[in-house]
């Protein structure tokens, strides 16, 4: 982070701006709006500037810089078209320790300007240091369809109710909760519509009858990360993500998607791998209802879908147990994230009418699957956590009939920048395995849909 991102009080505060062309006038409207007191240093004015002017809005000192003309300023913008003008302005703000900007100058700024969407008193400010503030605007505009102006209306509205909030409840996570809560429900509902004496009713009916106990309810969010791609999250999840108080994670969650957890919840790692579990999932399902039954809204963060091969209906059967409100938030499953990553349809008209998911890992060395089942014509199967059993699982489908030459698949940490797609047949795939050490998450695809590898393969090219 180059740049230290403030909001800045600048009412009734000097501010100098050099220069009396467009840009200039720009600045010094930013500056007003802001309510500072602007005074604007030019022997000539824009149009622009003249109507600030003659409006009283600013003060003009009709003349060329010198440095006298900081004495008391706050912050100066240097917005000429001649940059020996722009550098004397730096080099004197610099010496007096004045916060100066020089336009569409970074190497000369203290302090840039960000790309601004005014929702007054909802503000929101967008920068790119200065590398790129094209870049920032389409960002702005951007964000221009997805926060109207009615939300300014509501943050009026809550900043009015936010001493009668503090005097109910005395405890901070008791008043992000009930805000948190508020703002999800039909007061936002009543603004974004212009209903805004009905959304005022709501919010007194609310804060009259809410109380302490029901606030202090705990819950779990059941949430599936997804295989590894931070934009595959759903809305749900992220929304649920940015408001727990403690997450339970485990190790197929990425540190992208780990980092868009709200930044104050504690983080505790459950995770498991083959062969060596961190914490036993009888430990998982009791830790989640400790902690929901102490009031905290938990975060059960898995990768992939929890319900399948994710062990999610063991842990919500805890919870449903003891009463515990829970939510389950369905996540793209690794075989539907990682085949088309792969650019390798799960089905296709031409190769394949179904398809079977099933788990690979051994328990005692054995696999126990419907080996019959998986050797049909025309399908897909997708084994999960199957590395280890490679071997075991090759011998038996070859053994129970499935061609030697059928197209199979090893596709590492699908989704992410680390993807790696080997291709192979069912016969020669412990060898590959054997020979390029691919490293879990490893999803393994068997079928004729393999074969479209080669022309479909989309990511990473």
């Amino acid at each position: 982070m180059e740049y230290l991102p403030l909001f800045v009080e600048v009412t009734a505060r000097s501010c100098l701006v050099v220069g009396g062309g467009e840009i200039a006038a720009r600045k010094a409207s930013l500056l007003l709006k802001a309510n500072a007191k602007v005074t604007i240093v030019a022997p000539e004015v824009s149009a622009s500037t003249q109507a600030l002017i003659d409006n009283d809005e600013v003060s003009w000192i009709q003349s060329v810089f010198v440095k006298e003309q900081l004495t008391s300023q706050m912050l100066v913008i240097a917005a000429t078209d001649k940059m020996d003008v722009n550098k004397a302005v730096y080099q004197q703000a610099k010496a007096q320790n004045i916060l100066v900007n020089v336009a569409d100058c970074p190497e000369l700024c203290d302090f840039i300007l960000p790309s601004i969407l005014d929702r007054s008193p909802l503000v929101v400010a967008i920068s790119s240091g200065g590398h790129s503030p094209i870049l920032a605007r389409q960002l702005r505009a951007r964000l221009e369809t997805l926060i109207p102006p009615a939300y300014g209306r509501l943050a009026s509205l809550v900043g009015r109710y936010r001493d009668a909030v503090k005097t109910k409840f005395n405890k901070l996570s008791m008043r992000r909760r009930f805000w948190e809560s508020l703002l999800q429900g039909q007061v936002v509902d009543h603004v974004l519509a212009g209903r805004d004496d009905m959304a005022e009713q709501t919010l007194n009916h609310i804060l009259n009858d809410v109380s302490d106990q029901e606030l202090q309810q705990g819950e779990v969010y059941l949430v599936g990360a997804g295989p590894g791609d931070p934009e595959l999250l759903t809305f749900k999840a992220l929304r649920l993500m940015q408001q727990a108080d403690v997450v339970f994670y485990d190790r197929l969650v990425s540190k992208e998607i780990l980092a868009l957890v709200r930044k104050e919840a504690e983080q505790i790692y459950v995770g498991k791998q083959r062969d060596w579990h961190a914490v036993r999932q009888e430990e998982i399902n009791q830790l989640l209802l400790e902690h929901a039954q102490q009031g905290k809204r938990v975060l059960r963060l898995k990768g992939g879908d929890p319900f399948i091969f994710g062990r999610g209906g063991e842990e919500i059967e805890t919870l449903a147990a003891e009463n515990i409100h829970f939510q389950v938030v369905p996540g793209v499953t690794a075989a539907s994230g990682c085949a088309t990553y792969a650019g390798i349809p799960l089905t296709h008209r031409d190769y394949s009418q179904s398809c079977t998911f099933v788990t690979g890992q051994l328990k005692h060395g054995e696999l126990k699957l419907n080996w019959s089942a998986l050797v049909q014509p025309r399908q897909t199967v997708v084994i999960y956590m199957g590395l280890g059993g490679l071997p075991v699982l090759s011998q038996q489908l070859l053994s129970h009939g499935m061609a030697a030459d059928t197209p199979a698949a090893l596709i590492q940490q699908g989704t992410t920048e680390h993807q790696k797609v080997w291709i192979s047949t069912i016969a020669e795939l412990p060898a590959v395995a054997e020979r390029e050490k691919p490293v879990a998450p490893t999803l393994i695809i068997i079928g004729d849909v393999v074969k479209l590898h080669d022309s479909l393969a989309w990511f990473n090219q």
